[in-house]
């Protein structure tokens, strides 16, 4: 039996690679096709213009494979199946006593390595570059100013920016607000400009450098009723903050705790509570992905794995409705289904519609 499981994986690696390269390459070139005028907005020479597209979508591949993991898989699965039959490879395999299900094994197991492979690819390597994710189109290399409203950091402070330029680390008229416990003003922290300086071993990576910075905080004043009309104004040249430049980039994006690790949806929850909801629905997204993955393959792999004549056109009809609406159900509940009270419920719905369908058409298959 380890001939047979080699010469499956074997065949499931190489239509893997192939519908790797195929799907991610058409989003790429279908996402460019539509998305090229904002490409070519600036007056840059063509030279500087395929840099940009080059650093857009090297950044983005990782994120496009994520999204596109499941349907490479089950396609990868199920072209090598349906080749084993168009071959009658699958008929001599199943007349020497060998079980359907035993042929599913190596599949199975090919399936659950593979979503290892999108498990690294979130855990590991998107956050690393969660500030290019959030880049649009126009700005590939992140030199366009934006502002920054109000970002939260861990420590009950608000941070604002009239301008913020990424590629050069620098703010411009920032304002930060402190908050204590309960919300309440506290202190204020103003400055011209602010520049990031990267310090090796320092617990937020570095400090924001302010030019022209200083520092009010309100006096309390004795009397009951009334505010306080006393400021204690002091010069300040640095703002030590949690967030660094590659933080306030990323949070421009409306998905950006997508782009986040487990560890540090984690942490965010806990610094900030009032996006403890979205978070939530965050972890469980990430939890639930692979399941689903694996849903789609399961519901697909009873149309091919059959000892019927093969007919490949039909069983593929089949498995494209069937695995197209997991995949439908799941791609709406991450980006439509917005509910505060039921943040998990997206997430596990395909899993709750689909699973028992799974169990009924693997039940019956002849094995």
């Amino acid at each position: 039996m380890r001939v047979l499981d080699r010469y499956i994986v074997r065949s499931l690696i190489v239509n893997y690679v192939i519908g790797l390269a195929v799907m991610v390459s058409l989003y790429m070139v279908l996402d460019l096709f539509v998305n090229i005028d904002e490409f070519t907005e600036s007056d840059e020479p063509w030279s500087v213009l395929i840099g940009h597209i080059v650093q857009y979508y090297s950044a983005h591949s990782l994120l496009y494979f994520a999204q596109l993991s499941g349907v490479i898989t089950m396609f990868a699965c199920m072209a090598t199946i349906a080749r084993m039959r168009q071959a009658n490879e699958l008929t001599a395999v199943l007349s020497s006593g060998v079980s359907l299900y035993r042929v599913a094994v190596p599949i199975v197991a090919f399936a659950l390595a593979t979503s290892a492979l999108w498990y690294v690819d979130k855990e590991l390597l998107i956050p690393r570059i969660a500030h290019r994710l959030s880049r649009g189109h126009e700005d590939a290399a992140g030199t366009q100013s934006r502002k920054v409203a109000f970002v939260a950091d861990g420590r009950y402070r608000l941070l604002s920016a009239i301008r913020f330029i990424p590629a050069e680390q620098r703010m411009e008229r920032v304002l930060m607000m402190h908050r204590d416990e309960n919300g309440g003003f506290a202190k204020m922290v103003e400055a011209s400009a602010a520049q990031w300086e990267d310090i090796p071993g320092h617990p937020n990576g570095g400090v924001w450098r302010l030019t022209d910075g200083f520092e009010s905080r309100r006096i309390q004043s004795d009397r009951s009723l009334g505010p306080s009309d006393d400021v204690d104004v002091q010069p300040v040249d640095v703002l030590e903050c949690d967030l660094d430049p590659h933080d306030l980039e990323t949070r421009q994006e409306e998905k950006w705790l997508a782009y986040l690790s487990s560890a540090d949806l984690s942490r965010l929850a806990n610094d900030l509570p009032v996006l403890s909801h979205r978070v939530r629905r965050a972890q469980h997204e990430r939890f639930a992905a692979p399941l689903v993955h694996m849903l789609m393959l399961m519901l697909g792999l009873p149309f091919f794995l059959s000892r019927a004549p093969a007919n490949v056109i039909s069983d593929s009809g089949k498995c494209l409705v069937i695995s197209g609406l997991c995949y439908l159900l799941a791609y709406a509940g991450e980006n439509f289904v917005r509910t505060e009270s039921l943040s998990a419920l997206p997430a596990w719905m395909p899993l709750i519609v689909f699973t028992p369908v799974a169990v009924v058409l693997v039940d019956r298959m002849r094995t």
